[in-house]
Formats: structure tokens, C-alpha cells, sequence
């Protein structure tokens, strides 16, 4: 059982769906596209009990946790009382992502690098906290990746404390504000026993919506894997200063993490510093990653819910570049538009992967929007022009009203490629 609903969720479906032990697949609650290739379960991805009760019906063998929220809110913890093997975080492992401040205090004692910061409480405090702009100013709990924002001066960032410190968007009564990092931006996940971190093949996320990386923060606007100065073997490297140590405090104080580590990086002139970690597979650059996954994937997961079952794994990796573009709704991502019909969906997914995000069903059986992502697509190319060429080809095959894509998605790299 994969539980969520997402794109993320969907990217998951299909890469189980190749496993060699033909695993029948449940998804609670799925999309409209995620329903194609799983059995869908009418269960809120929050609702613990919910869940709980129907991996225990279904007599599921191993639930795959998508989202964060119910990772943070013990879901994981509750399954594995309930005897059903479970990848993912406990609740106390998961405030890795639920907490920045503790997140930041774990990579101080594990001497991983990151952005000097301080942890305040009230606006002043903050502004005090600023030697330079432009500043970054975190809430601490999440977010929906939505609750960073960079201050390019001291209006900025007075604006944005307030909002978050004293309006409490996001429900935060702390907010971590920290030095702004330059460099290029990585992402780079490991799968997680416990005592082992895998690192994943590197990708890049796209997190302004619109071109230039201009405009408001989203989940993610588009991935690209992997990154072509990040191979396989600089990604162990980096998986060894940054993820191995984390895990490793973690069990020095009792906390195993088992499931997804993802961190993101700022590749400084000074080497890698960790921006955020979060306890689960990224969005969207899951849905570049796993296209290029040849390795079974139920297996690896199965084999990260047993301490020690990742010892000396390997992964297997399709040559070809990803590139996954997302198709967002009218208003995302203040906010999103609900109904609108989709067309071109087959046509679409004839060259690329075509993973759901928020979509439903209409009464007339239409798949419509049903969130402010809505679609990704990806495409793999034998090297970033390619795969952008494929990627986009098929996504201005989709259309419904009001869609916005970025046009740079891989854009750098396939230049640099070019030359």
C-alpha cells in the first residue's frame, strides 16, 4: 500500500509496478491517475486509524509512506504496532523535517555543514538575528514546502516575520532565520536502515514558478537526474559527509531513522551545505528519479525496513537523462483552481511518464483538476536537450484552463551541453 495522493505517490506506483514479484498495489486515497494502475482505498493519507485499519483488512505486506504530515504525525509508529512492516520514519526520526529548529541542532552535533543560523521567537529578535541581506527566514514546522522566504532587505524580511510569527501562518511560534547560501542547488536522497544511507542519483528541483526562478516558492515547478557534475560516485561521497553522519547521531540517541532522507544542498564554493532535510521522497524530483531506477524498487524497501538490510546494496541506473516538467492549475500557488477539465492526457503519455498530482474525476467520468499541481511529465533523452525536447513535446500535448509551466526546466544543462 502506497499511502498518499500525489505525484509522488503515482511516480511510486509505477516503479513498483516493475518489480519482478508482480506486487498487487493498493493506494490510499490515490488520484484519478494513480487509480490506472492501483486499487485505490477512500482513506484520508492523515487519518492514522484509518490507514491502520485498512493495511490490517487488506492483509498488506509492506506500506510505503509518501507524504510527510502523517509521518510527522506517527503513522509509521502506528503501523509497526499494529505488526504491518512500514517504510518510513518514526514520529520521533520525522522531526528531521517537522522541526528546522532540530534539524539544525542534529547537524551541529553530527558535524554535518550548514548556513549559520539563530532560532527566535519574536520579530525583533529576527531582524536582530540578520547581519546581511539577503536572509532567510524559515518557519519551523511545515510548511507544504511554501514556508521559506528569502528577504532581500530589511522591509522583506520585517514583513515576513510578522506574517509568520505574529499572523502564525503555518501555525509556527519560532522561526529559524539563517545566512543566504550562493551555489547551485542539488538534491540528493538515500534510502535508510537505520545504520546504512544509499544515496539516489542526484537532481535538480525548480522551486519558483515562474522562469528565472522568479515569482513565489512552490513544491516544486520541475526536476531534472541526474546532475552531471554529481555522478554516482561524488553522490556516496556527499551521502557520506552529510547523510551517514546525521543518521549515525540519530542512533547515538535513540532515535533509528528507517525510510527516506533527503537533503538539500547549496554546492558553495566551500563544498556542499545542507539547506533542509526532509523525511520523505522529494517532489518532483521523484518523479525524474525513479524512471531511471533499473534496480527493483520493492526489494530496496523492503530491505530499509530491516536494520542493516541495505549492507553492501547496489543501485542500478538506466543511462539516459530524466527530465519531468509539472503542470500547474490556474493561481498556484496562493492558490488553486478545481474542475478544470483535461485533455490530451493519452496522447501525452505515449513518449513520456505521465504522473497524476491533483487530479479527480467528474461526474461525467472527465479527468479534471483537483489541486495546484497537477500533472508532472517526464521524458528520458539520451542527454539534457533531448530529454527536454521529449519532456516538452509531450506536456503542450496536455492542456486545461489556465495550465502554467515553466519553459527553463533543465535549460542550463542542456546549453552547457550544446557547447
Amino acid at each position: 500500500m502506497v499511502v498518499g495522493g500525489g505525484g509522488r505517490e503515482h511516480a511510486l506506483v509505477h516503479a513498483l509496478a516493475r518489480s519482478s514479484r508482480r506486487p498487487e498495489i493498493l493506494c490510499a486515497p490515490g488520484n484519478a491517475g494513480i487509480a490506472l494502475g492501483a486499487r485505490v482505498i477512500p482513506v484520508s493519507s492523515e487519518d492514522i486509524e484509518g490507514i491502520v485499519a485498512a493495511a490490517t483488512r487488506e492483509s498488506v505486506d509492506l506500506v510505503v509512506i509518501g507524504p510527510e504530515a502523517p509521518l510527522v504525525a506517527g503513522l509509521a509508529d502506528a503501523l509497526t504496532d499494529a505488526g504491518i512492516r512500514c517504510f518510513g520514519p518514526t514520529k520521533a526520526a520525522a522531526q528531521l523535517e517537522g522541526s528546522k529548529a532540530f534539524c539544525k541542532e542534529i547537524m551541529g552535533a553530527a558535524g554535518v555543514p550548514t548556513a549559520a543560523y539563530e532560532v527566535v521567537r519574536d520579530p525583533q529578535a529576527g531582524l536582530d538575528a540578520i547581519e546581511r541581506y539577503p536572509a532567510v527566514i524559515k518557519a519551523d514546522g511545515l510548511a507544504a514546502g511554501k514556508g521559506v522566504i528569502i528577504a532581500a532587505d530589511e522591509g522583506e524580511a520585517r514583513a515576513a516575520l510578522h506574517e509568520l510569527l505574529v499572523e502564525r501562518r503555518f501555525g509556527t511560534t519560532r522561526v529559524v532565520v539563517e545566512e543566504h547560501l550562493e551555489g547551485e542547488e542539488l538534491s540528493l536522497l538515500a534510502l535508510c536502515d537505520a545504520q546504512t544511507a544509499l544515496p539516489l542519483a542526484s537532481a535538480q528541483d525548480y522551486k519558483r514558478i515562474f522562469d528565472g526562478d522568479r515569482g513565489p516558492n512552490t513544491g516544486g515547478m520541475g526536476s531534472y537526474s541526474p546532475v552531471p557534475a554529481v555522478d554516482d560516485a561524488r553522490a556516496r561521497e556527499i551521502c557520506a559527509a552529510v547523510h551517514q553522519p546525521v543518521l549515525d547521531e540519530l542512533a547515538r540517541r535513540g532515535i533509528p531513522f528507517q525510510g527516506m532522507l533527503y537533503a538539500g544542498l547549496m554546492m558553495t564554493a566551500d563544498g556542499p551545505r545542507v539547506l533542509v532535510f526532509f523525511v520523505h521522497l522529494a517532489a518532483p524530483e521523484t518523479q525524474a528519479i525513479l524512471p531511471r531506477l533499473q534496480s527493483d524498487l520493492l526489494v530496496l524497501l523492503e530491505s530499509a525496513t530491516v536494520v542493516g538490510g541495505l549492507a553492501g546494496a547496489e543501485l542500478r541506473w538506466a543511462p539516459e537523462m530524466a527530465v519531468s516538467v509539472v503542470l500547474a492549475s490556474a493561481g498556484y500557488p496562493a492558490s488553486s483552481s478545481h474542475g478544470d477539465v483535461i485533455s490530451g492526457l493519452d496522447a501525452a503519455g505515449f513518449d513520456a511518464q505521465v504522473t497524476h498530482a491533483g487530479t479527480a474525476r467528474n461526474a461525467a467520468g472527465q479527468i479534471v483538476t483537483a489541486g495546484g499541481r497537477v500533472l508532472n511529465v517526464t521524458a528520458l533523452g539520451a542527454d539534457a536537450p533531448s530529454a527536454r525536447e521529449a519532456a516538452y513535446a509531450a506536456a503542450d500535448m496536455i492542456h486545461f484552463d489556465g495550465r502554467q509551466m515553466r519553459r527553463d526546466i533543465a535549460l542550463k544543462v542542456a546549453q552547457a551541453t550544446r557547447a
